[in-house]
């Protein structure tokens, strides 16, 4: 079974849709007691970070539990970013820091939110971008990014008034900042990969 957390950060059903689209069974989850039997686990949402928190926090030892038993897990956009340690936009919340690191806004020199369609390069192998190009584009929407200590689990950049990492992999952690469900074949890939683990 795949797990979509369900922490109230909306945008979940086109994720769900998705993953029915591309034939596996899928299960919104909001309590973390069902995550006892997640064979994968996707963490989506799209808002503020400290608002997230305040619902995710409920999660965070099962989460946590989970992802150290072995179970792939992925984050998306606000996802990617609440399993870091802090954001800017609410100093005050803590991150599951289940990664080291932080998330900052996006500098004026640009139009933020960031929205649209940007391409990602790919600067290390990562098994959800197998058959995926370099230069690919995705679909994005998001005013923060994050900033991991290690350099090392950045496997994809984007580049939109700074270079950022817009796919990040540990392990049995994938992270993206864009909306897979959103860009087309590239994304539906990018999922399959994932859900195929």
């Amino acid at each position: 079974m795949i797990a979509v957390i369900d922490y109230g950060a909306g945008n979940l059903r086109s994720i769900v849709n998705a993953c029915k689209y591309l034939g596996k069974r899928v299960e919104l989850i909001s309590n973390p007691e069902e995550l006892g039997s997640a064979e994968k686990i996707i963490l989506p949402g799209v808002g503020n970070f400290g608002n997230a928190m305040n619902q995710m926090n409920k999660f965070g030892r099962e989460l946590k539990n989970k992802i150290s038993d072995g179970v792939p897990f992925l984050g998306i956009c606000l996802g990617i970013q609440v399993i870091f340690d802090e954001s800017d936009e609410d100093p005050s919340a803590n991150g599951l820091g289940i990664l080291r690191g932080k998330c900052t806004r996006f500098p004026n020199c640009v139009k933020v939110p960031h929205i649209g369609w940007n391409s990602i390069e790919i600067i290390r192998e990562c098994p959800i971008l197998n058959g995926i190009e370099s230069g690919s584009y995705v679909y994005f929407v998001h005013s923060y990014y994050v900033i991991p200590e290690d350099k090392k689990v950045v496997v994809a950049i984007t580049r939109y008034g700074v270079e950022f990492p817009s796919i990040i992999h540990r392990d049995n952690i994938f992270a993206v900042q864009f909306h897979p469900e959103k860009s087309g074949e590239v994304g539906l890939r990018i999922l399959k990969n994932f859900l195929d683990l």
